[in-house]
């Protein structure tokens, strides 16, 4: 009898399972007794419902909003150091990579639908000790890309105003927009503004494009644009340009969290195809045109490239993406620790008083701790490129591969069937490591260059940003 009730409240908490919980039970869980209401058998029930809304064609919209924001702002400051040539080769090269780890990860989740977290994942590879790396990998990498994004907006405030006020007073304002941004906790409500994120996002690309090129015919002078790497480039420079490419493409950290909301997770591959392939358009398109019209003096983030007035107006409409971007991976992060720390008390689908409190709490926490984030590092290419040669060299490249080799494929890896996916993955894993060593030692040095030569401002002052 007493199986029989562990069983029915293991299935109310679980959110890939039909409630089928009588209220009044009481029942032991994790070492505790936890005593479920008819109240708490209903909200649980309400919340299974509540985080099951999300098909394909969403998915592709909160993967857009996830995605495609800072990354595309940082694509023309890496081909002016790469060359037109390497930049289109990367831009192309990397992206297709990352659908395909993309579809790996997918795999897993429809082979083990229990994984509602990118940490989960590394559980199954490595056990507790996975579980804790990955979760730990996994926190600081949404809270640096809140972070980013908290930076993006302290610099786009700065723009529009003139330096109006102490860029500490725009970060806090940032930070604020953020969180708020952030509080609801289903990412189906988010999709409804990822519409508007996308066309925030295009329309500046769009406006920074046109007013690059019609200053450039203004000039009247050939844009100093190479096909090659900058003279004199050092590897610290030309390996944080690659590190901008690589975060570009991260949208596979949170695709556990959204599959997991999905009511029909098999349908992902349509997802990731659509997001991949726009991606790829977008960031090679936006790198290779802005950086021929500007040349070499092209800035990261690229709205800065389009002229006092335009910048202005540029970054008035990026608005939009800059915290709504930003504020999904605030969600994302929060939802995992959220869920973690009760996991099997209905305060975890956050629609009770205890629930809206606790959610509350953290997400503030989240935002404070991105903001402190955003003011010790407070030079954008290099902010993104430590967090993409740490993190996202994991979570898009050398895990996906591990992940096929040791949960998705069957038989053995030189096996005829297996031996091109085999030699596949382990480019991938090769390209994560390259990523990961180069790309921190290049994002370190890069920083300690920038303070030296004081081309970049001090941590945590009013000053402008250069």
């Amino acid at each position: 009898m007493a199986d029989t009730k562990n069983e029915k409240n293991e299935k109310l908490f679980d959110s890939d399972q039909p409630s089928t919980h009588e209220p009044g039970s009481s029942t032991e869980v994790v070492g505790q007794v936890s005593d479920i209401s008819g109240f708490e058998a209903q909200k649980a029930a309400l919340g299974n419902a509540h985080f099951k809304r999300l098909g394909w064609k969403r998915l592709t919209v909160v993967l857009i909003v996830e995605a495609i924001a800072l990354g595309s702002l940082s694509m023309p400051a890496a081909f002016a150091s790469l060359g037109m040539v390497a930049g289109v080769i990367l831009s192309v090269f990397l992206g297709l990579i990352a659908i395909y780890t993309s579809y790996v990860v997918g795999q897993v989740k429809l082979k083990f639908p229990e994984v509602q977290h990118y940490a989960d994942a590394g559980r199954l590879i490595m056990g507790k000790f996975g579980y804790e790396l990955v979760g730990a990998m996994f926190v600081l990498q949404l809270v640096f890309l809140v972070g980013s994004h908290c930076l993006t907006g302290t610099i786009a405030f700065l723009n529009i105003t003139n330096n109006g006020t102490c860029s500490l007073v725009f970060g806090v304002v940032s930070a604020i927009i953020l969180l708020l941004l952030a509080i609801p906790p289903s990412f189906a409500e988010v999709a409804i503004l990822g519409y508007i994120d996308f066309v925030s996002i295009m329309s500046a690309i769009f406006i920074t494009i046109i007013a690059t090129g019609v200053q450039r015919g203004d000039v009247g002078v050939a844009s100093d644009w190479s096909a090659w790497p900058q003279e004199g480039i050092t590897f610290s420079k030309a390996f944080v340009a690659v590190s901008n490419i690589v975060f570009a493409y991260s949208f596979a950290i949170c695709q556990f969290s959204f599959m997991d909301e999905m009511h029909t997770p098999k349908h992902f591959v349509k997802s990731i195809w659509a997001l991949g392939l726009i991606e790829i358009f977008i960031y090679t398109l936006t790198g290779a045109l802005i950086y021929a019209f500007v040349g070499q003096g092209v800035k990261s983030p690229s709205l800065l490239s389009a002229g006092t007035l335009i910048s202005k107006i540029a970054f008035g409409i990026a608005l939009p993406v800059i915290f709504i971007s930003g504020s999904i991976n605030g969600t994302v992060v929060g939802r995992y620790i959220h869920g973690r720390v009760y996991k099997n008390d209905v305060t975890r689908f956050i629609n009770t008083t205890k629930g809206w409190v606790t959610w509350v709490a953290l997400i503030t926490f989240i935002t404070i701790i991105a903001w402190v984030i955003a003011e010790a590092i407070p030079f954008f290419s290099d902010l993104l490129a430590i967090s993409s040669a740490l993190f996202i060299s994991g979570f898009t490249f050398y895990f996906p591969a591990v992940f096929w080799f040791k949960l998705i494929k069957q038989g053995s890896w030189h096996a005829k069937e297996n031996i091109w996916k085999s030699l596949l993955n382990g480019l991938v894993f090769i390209i994560g490591m390259i990523v990961l060593v180069g790309g921190t030692y290049a994002s370190i040095v890069d920083i300690i260059d920038g303070y030296k030569t004081g081309t970049v401002r001090g941590a945590f002052t009013c000053a402008p940003f250069e």
